[in-house]
């Protein structure tokens, strides 16, 4: 059986890190993590924070459910 059945999977336009973004590119889903800051996981868990709202890869979401991590603001992060 071909695989053309399975869906096309989780679509988002790929920015580069300069900020470029490549139309008919995709990621996949998949940056940075915010929280952890791993790379090349898929970020597809969304967290409100200061009004704010980040998008947080698997382990993430649910460490913050469980209360084990905060996500800190951007501002603090830059502050450091």
């Amino acid at each position: 059986m071909a695989k053309t059945h399975r869906g096309s999977g989780i679509r988002h336009l790929y920015i580069d890190p300069n900020g470029n973004v490549h139309e008919g590119v995709y990621n996949n889903g998949r940056g940075t993590c915010p929280a952890c800051g791993r790379t090349g996981v898929k970020v597809l868990y969304t967290r409100e924070v200061d009004e704010n709202s980040y998008k947080v890869c698997k382990r993430c979401n649910t460490a913050i459910g469980r209360g084990k991590i905060e996500l800190a603001t951007a501002s603090e992060n830059a502050q450091e």
